[in-house]
């Protein structure tokens, strides 16, 4: 009996394996437009998205989005719950000692977003006793603040919206985040908000995957590489990022892709 429950076991697991050998699920948090969001059905959408369903298309797999907070992001590659992470994360020392990543498909920088008649004119106006910076949790912001910024007061906050929130109504002078988010976010804002968008900070994002996974990271880099070549990105940029692309490109900031 015990030969047959084991001999039935395996059978389960080898009717199993095809399947989950054939999905990609990629973690991303879905409150970050327009990469990595959702639809009016909840349905994932977004340049990320996009950049996902391409990635599987190449590599002969469907694609299942995990939405996961992004400090959660990390935790769950390692645990195995999920395969990659594709959701505009900036590659440092830091995380590449948890994970591996991929070639840089993005760069950017950070930047501030701060109050409309704010007397700050850059990042070395902040570290003052007096003033308050909101970053969100577990971004490179946050962590430039936190090795930075000794003598200002850094309020962390879990979600985007909440540090701009904190900006809009003048009790935080500061929201230190990438270029395209606070481009968006004064925009959302202009009557209370200035965006100061010549970045104190270079990075760029990458796709993470877990540690010694080099095959698969070999193949992503390869897609990547094909991609750009074939426009993609440029494709990706057209699609959803037209007006930025313009207002970059006139403020003479390199853009992006």
């Amino acid at each position: 009996m015990l030969a047959a429950l084991l001999l039935a076991l395996a059978a389960c697991v080898s009717k199993q394996e095809p399947a989950a050998k054939n999905t990609l699920v990629v973690g991303m948090e879905l409150a970050y437009p327009p990469f990595e969001m959702t639809d009016e059905k909840g349905t994932p959408k977004g340049i990320s998205v996009d950049l996902a369903n391409e990635l599987g298309k190449a590599l002969g797999k469907k694609v299942v989005i995990q939405n996961t907070a992004f400090d959660g992001l990390i935790p769950a590659l390692k645990t195995g719950k999920i395969d990659l992470i594709i959701s505009s994360m900036t590659i440092t020392d830091e995380r590449r000692q948890s994970v591996d990543f991929s070639d840089p498909y993005l760069s950017t920088g950070l930047c501030l977003l701060v109050g409309k008649t704010s007397p700050i004119k850059s990042i070395d106006d902040l570290d003052k006793p007096g003033v308050t910076v909101a970053v969100k949790k577990g971004t490179t912001g946050h962590t430039y603040a936190t090795r930075n910024l000794k003598n200002a007061k850094v309020l962390v906050l879990d979600k985007e919206a909440a540090a701009v929130l904190e900006v809009v109504q003048g009790k935080a002078d500061a929201f230190i985040y990438d270029q395209m988010s606070t481009y968006t976010n004064w925009k959302k804002n202009r009557e209370t908000t200035r965006a100061l968008l010549n970045p104190f900070q270079q990075e760029k994002w990458g796709i993470a995957l877990r540690k010694g996974d080099t095959q698969l990271k070999e193949r992503i880099n390869r897609f990547l590489g094909t991609f750009r070549e074939q426009g993609g990105f440029e494709r990706l940029g057209d699609s959803w990022l037209r007006e930025q692309k313009a207002t970059f490109k006139e403020l003479k900031y390199p853009f992006f892709f």
